[in-house]
């Protein structure tokens, strides 16, 4: 069923954070054919570590409450490598004596459900821009004056949102993008660091490191231990 629901991905982890489904969707997005070749894996063997640390988090409340965790807002990369919001649902699993077994859940893009996100709408369209040009470098006066707030009231309203400042913010997508592009085959890291706007690899590596907690060379080389 679930195959066939657009913008809809599914999955089900069991009380170890495996993966013990998926849906067509959610296989297809990490580059996999078969559902086969996803189970048993967790987050840390598909996301980097910061973000598989956030779903850890999450995951270890919903199997800990035995309740339901929903509209949890989140950043993904789309298939053709756009940075995008997704909403992600998760709730427990329960067996035939109401103990907690796993946990399962539900992803969808921002555009499919952005009637659960009405306080993120109000800066949507700064959103819209920072996704066009964070690449090639935002001004925070040119992005306050795109959406009619003063830079004042535009920190403020990514504080409210996302718990972060734009400029914060920006950088955070950036390093994502930086992520997503050392997986790709025959990455080199001076040049992901030129193409997302670093002025040399220092300041690329200095970031990244902030960001990730580690090199972006030691990343590449554990992304590909990985995927060997």
């Amino acid at each position: 069923m679930f195959d066939h629901l657009p913008d809809l991905a599914f999955f089900a982890k069991d009380r170890e954070f495996r993966l013990m489904c998926a849906s067509r969707r959610f296989i297809e997005r990490f580059g996999f054919h078969h559902e086969a070749e996803m189970i048993g894996r967790n987050d840390f063997d598909l996301f980097p570590a910061r973000l598989a640390e956030n779903f850890r988090r999450d995951d270890e409340e919903v199997l800990t409450s035995g309740k339901p965790k929903l509209n949890i807002v989140e950043l993904f990369f789309t298939d053709q490598g756009i940075p995008d919001w997704f909403v992600t649902n998760k709730l427990p699993l329960f067996d035939e004596k109401g103990r907690v077994i796993g946990l399962m859940g539900t992803v969808q893009s921002f555009e499919g459900k952005k009637q659960v996100l009405q306080p993120y709408l109000q800066i949507d369209r700064a959103l819209a821009y920072i996704r066009e040009h964070f690449r090639s470098g935002v001004s925070i006066t040119e992005l306050a004056q795109i959406v009619h707030l003063s830079p004042r009231q535009l920190h403020r309203k990514f504080v409210e949102t996302f718990g972060a400042s734009p400029q914060a913010f920006i950088m955070k997508l950036r390093i994502q993008a930086a992520c997503e592009l050392l997986q790709k085959e025959g990455s080199q890291i001076a040049e992901v660091g030129r193409d997302l706007g670093f002025c040399d690899q220092s300041a690329f590596t200095q970031h990244f490191h902030r960001h990730m907690g580690m090199t972006p060379l030691r990343y590449l080389r554990q992304f590909r231990l990985r995927r060997s």
